[in-house]
């Protein structure tokens, strides 16, 4: 077996005097030296961000912690409730939430905008297909839309704004992102906000965040986000209210209570 084949990890290490995140001493290099932030770039990208670069994750952290009553936060409260002994079980049920219609779209606008980019001298033909095919078969365009903020969600030009203050910071993607939202207004025949996950997309594809990981900042964020909504609901709970809700409004329409003659 080759050495490149062989079973490895380059993550963590100790000593009996010191540990390790990929080459750097937790005690003697990182504690008090770097943010949480920095250090969670530098574990899952294997590099040290740059200045413009924590502060560009930093902002989509905070965008992306808290949104109300979604459907993370529900499942999370519901959970504690049946549960108030595994917080972190209520945690994770929220986390199950994290995907491609809440929270974690920018996965798949990310995927969307590269393969877009790929082919630039054709990208306003091939976005066109794209956002025809969707149409066609009814299939929402990930990183646009937003229920209730309109015309516009007031973070995305925050986003763009922030990450274009940045040394180093291209800005190719949101230029491309915003390009691609035009013809979707012009396919549409009518605006589509770019909402706060297509933002991140573009944002993270700046700093070199693949596509493939990016959902997963989402979830670290979130997952603050779901603490905060344990700790109200231990101080003022709400879960039985929603199931209440449930069960007046969702009424069972079968045959069981009928009076049998």
């Amino acid at each position: 077996m080759s050495d490149e084949n062989k079973l490895q990890t380059r993550l963590a290490t100790h000593t009996n005097e010191e540990l390790y995140y990929r080459d750097d001493g937790l005690v003697s290099d990182l504690m008090g030296n770097v943010s949480f932030t920095q250090m969670m770039f530098m574990h899952i990208m294997g590099r040290r961000p740059t200045d413009g670069e924590t502060v560009i994750l930093d902002a989509v952290l905070v965008t992306l912690m808290e949104h109300g009553l979604t459907p993370s936060a529900i499942s999370t409260r519901l959970t504690y409730h049946s549960a108030p002994e595994a917080l972190q079980s209520a945690v994770a049920a929220g986390l199950l939430n994290v995907g491609s219609q809440f929270v974690g779209t920018m996965e798949n606008a990310a995927k969307m905008l590269t393969t877009l980019l790929e082919d630039p001298e054709n990208f306003d033909a091939n976005a066109r297909v794209e956002i025809q095919r969707r149409r066609a078969v009814k299939q929402p365009l990930p990183g646009f839309g937003h229920h209730l903020h309109k015309p516009d969600d007031p973070r995305t030009a925050k986003l763009f704004d922030i990450a274009m203050a940045q040394d180093g910071i291209k800005g190719d993607y949101i230029a491309a992102m915003k390009r691609f939202s035009a013809l979707v207004d012009d396919e549409l025949g009518r605006h589509l906000t770019i909402n706060a996950t297509g933002a991140v997309a573009a944002v993270m594809l700046e700093i070199g965040v693949e596509p493939e990981i990016m959902r997963g900042f989402s979830v670290i964020s979130r997952a603050a986000g779901l603490v905060a909504h344990i700790r109200e609901e231990q101080n003022h709970p709400t879960a039985r209210h929603i199931w209440d809700v449930v069960e007046e409004t969702v009424p069972y329409t079968g045959d069981a209570l009928n009076t049998k003659s």
